[in-house]
């Protein structure tokens, strides 16, 4: 597929409406992608407090914590939605109870659990076995992320979720419950709003849990 045709598909698949899955879904594979759920150039979003590289390559990062099993895919294509084989994806993301690892005002100092990078394949996508990402006050839903391109950091960016799923999963699953409602969504969270729409992840049930996948478009 050429470079002019790739970018008339996501012109496609931009002015499709969110309900037009099939359609959608059957444009995002012909162009190679993961889901039809396509932002382009996916927009910077600050780092935040809580990054730390461990150094751990490893898909699985939950470290036996409870919660909803999540499969995460991203996928890092370039600025003519090619995927990019060997991008380097560190992510991380709190537990069920909002608490982020290696931090000692979490009392989690020295600890790696929901961290961990991979390395992209011929495909362009990063997996990861993790959980659901728990909440805490102040920001909606998400999971952070870092794409780099021979040792050089090329994005750091944000997913976020659905919000009548993340709804379900605290409602439904023991390891969320307890801790009151929430004080943030996507439509009042001042970041996942400059993110866009393009940075919430599609949804899908897996075998264990779900399935999460974002196109992580790159400008470099």
């Amino acid at each position: 597929m050429t470079a002019l045709s790739r970018r008339r598909l996501l012109t496609t698949l931009a002015a499709l409406p969110l309900s037009a899955l099939a359609a959608r879904s059957a444009l995002a594979q012909e162009g190679g992608l993961i889901t039809g759920n396509v932002c382009l150039i996916q927009r910077e979003t600050t780092e935040g407090p809580y990054y730390i590289d461990p150094g751990l390559i490893r898909a699985d990062v939950t470290e036996g914590l409870p919660g909803l099993p999540l499969a995460l895919a991203l996928q890092v294509v370039n600025a003519d939605c090619r995927p990019i084989e060997g991008a380097r994806v560190d992510i991380w993301h709190c537990d069920a109870a909002g608490r982020y690892s290696g931090y000692a005002r979490e009392n989690t100092n020295g600890e790696t659990f929901l961290r961990g990078t991979q390395i992209t394949g011929a495909g362009g996508v990063a997996r990861f076995s993790t959980i659901y990402p728990g909440w805490y006050r102040g920001r909606a839903v998400h999971v952070h992320y870092k794409v780099w391109l021979n040792s050089r950091e090329v994005l750091t960016s944000q997913l976020f979720f659905p919000e009548a799923v993340s709804d379900q999963v605290y409602e439904k699953v023991g390891a969320y419950g307890g801790r009151g409602a929430r004080d943030r969504r996507n439509e009042n969270d001042r970041i996942a709003q400059g993110a866009g729409k393009g940075a919430v992840a599609a949804l899908a049930n897996a075998e264990r849990g779900l399935q999460a996948s974002l196109v992580a478009g790159i400008a470099a």
